[in-house]
């Protein structure tokens, strides 16, 4: 399975198989989209008016040699079949602290941090057995993870400091290493939980929308007074003393700035470099993403994309999130076929202790695989979520991004495509554009220009 595209005036074949990139001229490209349909006489006949034929039987001989070395054309080893074997142990857990929230997002999945529940905060018990549960579920993993989220996780910041302390003992105790992160709206950053972020978390994602009249339209608080200058002047903060360890600015674009390109321009020009700003997934009418959207939103992917090689040119590259692609081979075979590792290596934990398949399931009763007091109740779900994957799903089979999106999130497709084996085809759509710019962007990296 090949994948063509024209992109920047470049064109562009991607052997999906193989992961292979080539940029081909005019002839080689017409021919590729020929090539499996036509015999080698019938590609000439066809293409004789418009091309050389001396230079057609180069192209094709060239074609062949390159199908000969498995860098075209090249067959997919079905590895659906080393899951039947597979026995996963917990790599990470997503912890919430607080189902609380001092914001109210207008988009926000989480119904303001409750989940569609009482607002709850985690006791440090609840806490520290979420640390026992990781160590005793890890298996042979020794590098664990901790993600903070919520609801706002700061507003059960002594909780946070004591799990993070905590895991640093067990983890001398039995031989495992911690790394954490926390996602947070940066409204309460003080001094204090700067200065504790920055020295314990590997990771720090804080959320921000771009222009002020976007982030403010949605990020406010009960009192429906937006929240910008309190985010960027707390972000800066934290920033300031960071140094080069990982943050990212985490943004949310709806159908009411599908101009997003100027969200990114605005984060970067207060001074960010790592930058991800995704789709809304919803259902709600007012800003959900329309499929006549796709268009603009196609447009403006392409136009994002001209804009980090112009900042490249000019020495001042950003980092946007969904461009990130390594051409060199990327994640191991199991994570392009599992994706995130939901419901299997990546677990979710509200407030009580209750485990779920990760933070987005969370207050689904029927998702709810046990407790950090007692253990996984409900192993069969764990292999529900590892058994769907792209050689389980029907309209990922034949998808030439099956390997960059590993099938999409299990909960979009659950909740707007129609069930886990399903894709949310909008999502899938505004992937694959964003995969066809990240190529792009990066054969302009390679080439030089």
């Amino acid at each position: 399975m090949i994948h063509r595209f024209r992109l920047n005036g470049r064109n562009i074949v991607l052997d999906v198989n193989s992961g292979t990139i080539h940029t081909v001229d005019d002839l080689t490209y017409d021919i590729l989209g020929l090539y499996l349909e036509y015999m080698e006489n019938d590609i000439i006949e066809i293409l004789k008016d418009k091309y050389d034929i001396d230079e057609i039987l180069e192209s094709l001989n060239e074609i062949n040699e390159l199908v000969e070395n498995g860098l075209l054309f090249s067959k997919d080893v079905d590895m659906s079949y080393s899951l039947d074997n597979y026995k996963p142990s917990v790599r990470a857990l997503c912890v919430h602290p607080a189902h609380d929230c001092n914001l109210n997002c207008d988009y926000c999945f989480a119904s303001s941090g409750s989940y569609n529940q009482q607002k709850s905060h985690m006791a440090i018990e609840t806490g520290r057995r979420c640390i026992d549960f990781l160590i005793d579920n890890s298996g042979n993993n020794r590098l664990l993870e901790i993600d903070f989220f919520g609801g706002e996780p700061l507003l059960n910041f002594e909780v946070v400091k004591d799990m993070v302390n905590y895991a640093k003992q067990k983890g001398k105790e039995h031989d495992k290493e911690f790394s954490f992160t926390i996602t947070t709206n940066a409204t309460l950053l003080d001094d204090e939980s700067v200065e504790f972020i920055n020295k314990n978390m590997y990771n720090v994602v804080l959320s921000l929308d771009g222009r002020k009249e976007i982030n403010d339209r949605f990020r406010h608080n009960y009192a429906n007074v937006g929240t910008y200058e309190t985010i960027v002047k707390n972000i800066q903060k934290l920033l300031k003393d960071r140094g080069e360890k990982e943050y990212y600015i985490r943004g949310t674009y709806t159908r009411y700035n599908l101009d997003f390109t100027e969200d990114v321009k605005a984060i970067a020009d207060l001074g960010y470099r790592e930058i991800s700003l995704e789709p809304v997934v919803s259902e709600d009418s007012k800003y959900a993403i329309r499929e006549e959207d796709l268009p603009l939103i196609f447009n403006e992917y392409e136009r994002l994309m001209n804009y980090c090689i112009q900042k490249e040119k000019e020495s001042d590259p950003i980092n946007f999130y969904h461009f990130n692609i390594d051409l060199n081979g990327g994640p191991c075979t199991l994570k392009r076929i599992t994706g995130c590792g939901a419901g299997f290596e990546y677990l979710a934990v509200d407030p009580a202790g209750k485990i779920y398949p990760c933070h987005q399931f969370v207050g689904m009763d029927e998702y709810m695989m046990g407790n950090v007091f007692d253990g996984i109740k409900d192993g069969g779900l764990g292999n529900i979520f590892l058994n769907n994957n792209i050689y389980t799903k029907q309209e990922c089979k034949n998808c030439w991004a099956k390997f960059y999106c590993s099938g999409g999130c299990h909960a979009s497709n659950l909740k707007l495509g129609g069930g886990l084996e399903k894709t949310y085809r909008l999502g899938c759509d505004i992937t694959k554009k964003r995969l066809e710019c990240a190529i792009a962007l990066q054969v302009e990296r390679l080439m030089g220009e």
